[in-house]
């Protein structure tokens, strides 16, 4: 077991990805209870259950007395020597006393930090707050690179069963942006009830860096909320020391094990809002409510990870917040976008794209809803990504963009699109397609497709071999399905033009395309494919 020493090396944030005063101002005195209440009174809860706003005004008596129970050794920290009114540093006290097996207990109060309180190698360590507000010190009194206030183990040197638990950070004074905690343990991570008040606008690293280091380890991070999000590093006194800005929540490149986030909140930060793109290991998102954060507001990488039941919304462009993508896988294996929702009411990225080192993913029972005329995609599927399938999803498009862009490449991988509703008036007059297809051996099964939309607007575009459509509905201002490939097809379909085109137009460039047993209002309009076989078909 070690603790704080007071010079810190780059050691832990060598892992974020790509690594290159006294408040006396009583208007700022902020309680945890009051905290939360003002979300609630602003809306700003929206998406996390009732019932997890009630516990989470603070850890209640009969929890901190349970947890009591489990340490050897417990420290209210008052009682040992820490300050409770916010003006005097606490970190000597917490020193002072860190151990193993030990417990410290915040009582109401507010607890000044101006440097870090370090603590590695530790076995079974707690915190735990009855509505105590950390207030840490703004840029100028943090000694970098040490700018955060619980650094609980490091890569090299990780602790072992951590918990924390009720805990506010009050970051409303100006300048003020710090890492609330960074938590490296080996396995038996568990954070609860963690609220960062204020704009991060320091410039320096986010608030939370998550990570367990044993393959079979496991934490949950519940209900970690940081609404108000992050400035640009440019806006900030350290300018021109961090790319883009922080990050809301990391999970690092040395991240092996498991570890759940679980109905937390994330305002707009400027290096995307959780970043768990290099993880090794799994990373799982349940619920919670994800805005604006530039680059994306959830992306993840690793081996079965997985987004469940999750709401990302982008509603609020910033400056510099050009590429606000909802959703990105990264790489890794089998990763999973379930039963979620991404909100592109003012969009300037993708919905959901699955990148070139994605082995293969599943999006399922999910939701994409553009309602703006901005041209944008919904769903993207990279050109080297691997076997990807688009499952009971409903695209709600209204500018012109495609609901699902699956493009081509070397790379082997089918994508399997079924059970997929695009709604919603999107024209044509850039991409004209609602699907566009650029991928051979694809599949397209049971589609429900109405797009009314002006400008040539098509349902389904098939620019590659050996691609399959069966049954669905494709009703469209234009064609409603083009075949530019060799080898479709295309059978048990409904297919009509809102305008009285051709249900299906086959082009020069496509042959040995077979049509079997399709309703196509109009007929074919075939332009030149060589080896078309028809048979069972009503026009």
């Amino acid at each position: 077991m070690t603790t704080r020493t007071p010079k810190s090396d780059y050691d832990s944030e060598a892992a974020e990805r790509d690594e290159l005063s006294e408040d006396g101002d009583a208007a700022r005195t902020i309680s945890r209870r009051g905290y939360l209440a003002s979300l609630t009174r602003a809306g700003l809860l929206g998406g996390v259950s009732p019932a997890l706003v009630g516990r989470a005004s603070a850890a209640s008596t009969d929890r901190i007395e349970q947890l009591k129970d489990q340490y050897s050794t417990v420290v209210d920290i008052a009682d040992a020597g820490a300050d409770d009114t916010g003006a005097e540093s606490i970190t000597p006290v917490l020193d002072a006393h860190a151990g193993d097996d030990t417990l410290f207990v915040f009582p109401q109060g507010r607890y000044r930090m101006n440097e870090e309180f370090r603590h590695c190698g530790y076995d079974h360590f707690g915190m735990v707050g009855d509505d105590a507000t950390i207030v840490p010190g703004d840029y100028y009194e943090f000694e970098g690179p040490n700018r955060r206030l619980f650094r609980l183990g490091v890569y090299h040197d990780p602790g072992r069963d951590l918990h924390v638990e009720g805990l506010t950070v009050d970051q409303t004074a100006p300048d003020t942006g710090i890492r609330a905690i960074e938590a490296q343990v080996s396995d038996g991570l568990t954070v609860r009830d963690v609220d960062v008040v204020g704009k991060h606008d320091s410039g320096t690293w986010g608030p939370a860096l998550f990570d367990v280091m044993d393959p079979d380890g496991t934490g949950t991070v519940e209900g970690f909320r940081a609404p108000a999000g992050g400035e640009w590093v440019s806006n900030t006194p350290n300018d021109g020391d961090l790319w883009r800005g922080p990050t809301g929540i990391m999970v690092s490149r040395y991240h092996e094990g498991t570890v759940e986030l679980v109905d937390c909140q994330l305002g707009g930060f400027p290096d995307n809002g959780v970043y768990a793109g290099n993880a090794k290991g799994t990373v799982i998102v349940r619920r919670g409510v994800f805005r604006n954060s530039h680059a994306s507001s959830l992306r993840i990488g690793g081996h079965h990870s997985k987004i469940v039941g999750a709401t990302v919304i982008v509603d609020d462009n910033p400056d510099h917040f050009d590429n606000q993508r909802g959703i990105r896988l990264d790489q890794g294996s089998w990763l999973q976008v379930l039963d979620s929702t991404v909100r592109l009411d003012k969009p300037t990225g993708n919905g959901i794209t699955v990148l070139d080192d994605v082995e293969s993913a599943k999006i399922h029972n999910s939701s994409v809803i553009q309602r703006t005329d901005r041209t944008n995609q919904a769903i993207v599927v990279e050109d080297e990504a691997g076997p990807t399938y688009v499952q009971k999803v409903h695209v709600d498009i209204h500018g012109s963009g495609n609901a699902v862009e699956i493009k081509g490449g070397d790379r082997p991988g089918e994508v399997g699109v079924s059970d997929v509703r695009v709604t919603g008036p999107a024209s044509g007059s850039v991409f004209r397609n609602a699907i566009r297809c650029e991928r051979a051996n694809c599949e397209f099964r049971g589609l429900e497709i109405d797009q009314p939309g002006s400008d040539y607007r098509r349902a389904l575009e098939i620019n590659a071999d050996d691609c399959l459509v069966y049954g669905g509905t494709f009703e469209t201002t234009h064609h409603p399905i083009v075949v530019n490939g060799t080898g479709a097809w295309i059978e048990s379909a409904y297919a009509e033009s809102y305008s009285d085109y051709e249900a299906l137009r086959l082009n020069e460039s496509s042959a040995d395309v077979k049509v079997k047993d399709n309703t196509l209002v109009g007929g074919v309009l075939d332009v030149g494919c060589e080896g078309l076989t028809m048979y069972g078909n009503e026009t």
